[in-house]
């Protein structure tokens, strides 16, 4: 068994707390450029100095500070490498996280929805589009290379709806299944009218 990837939730919370502070986030931006003095950062972000004191001990607990003494002058940069290892922290995050959920589709859901467990249908949905969904996944249980008599239709969609007369006259009148003299024949999907 290999090693346990370490949860590093915590130290990219700790990151992006730290940088949603607009003025940390320009301390940021002005020390990525070149090294500055907290008296500096404070002119140019027109802050008290204690203030920017506080943002860079935030910056430097997370380790994104180097600093440099100077006398008693303090210099302050960027680390890019600790950046560098925050960017790839989140990259193996996102690259561990689980894959999005199927996305379902509108015939699977109305299908989840009027189709019980036993094979039958629910109710007759009163939706247009769900009742084309409902009519597209009966009309398939029947052959296009075979006919049906009246009566061999009503039972097949008997044992799916006790509205067998509505449903067949659905199937017919949009032209999923052909009548003439009493046959009945599956017509191929090009010429359905279900919008």
């Amino acid at each position: 068994m290999g090693p346990v990837a370490r949860d590093n939730t915590p130290d990219m919370l700790a990151f992006f707390k730290a940088l949603a502070n607009e003025s940390r986030l320009r301390i940021v931006g002005l020390i990525a450029s070149r090294e500055h003095t907290g008296r500096e950062l404070a002119e140019l972000l027109d802050l008290k100095e204690p203030t920017v004191s506080h943002h860079l001990a935030v910056l430097d607990r997370l380790g994104l500070l180097t600093t440099r003494a100077e006398g008693t002058t303090h210099w302050h940069a960027l680390a890019p490498e600790r950046l560098h290892a925050f960017s790839q922290s989140l990259s193996a995050s996102a690259e561990g996280a689980a894959p999005p959920p199927p996305k379902v589709t509108l015939e699977e859901k109305v299908l989840d929805a009027f189709i019980t467990a036993d094979g039958t249908l629910a109710t007759i949905p009163a939706s247009r589009r769900k009742r084309a969904v409902i009519l597209a996944w009966l009309v398939r249980g029947f052959a296009e290379d075979r006919t049906y008599t009246e009566a061999e239709i009503n039972e097949a969609l008997k044992r799916r709806h006790p509205d067998c007369a509505t449903l067949r006259r659905e199937l017919v009148g949009h032209g999923m299944m052909d009548r003439h003299d009493g046959v009945y024949q599956r017509q191929p999907e090009s010429q359905w009218t279900l919008a």
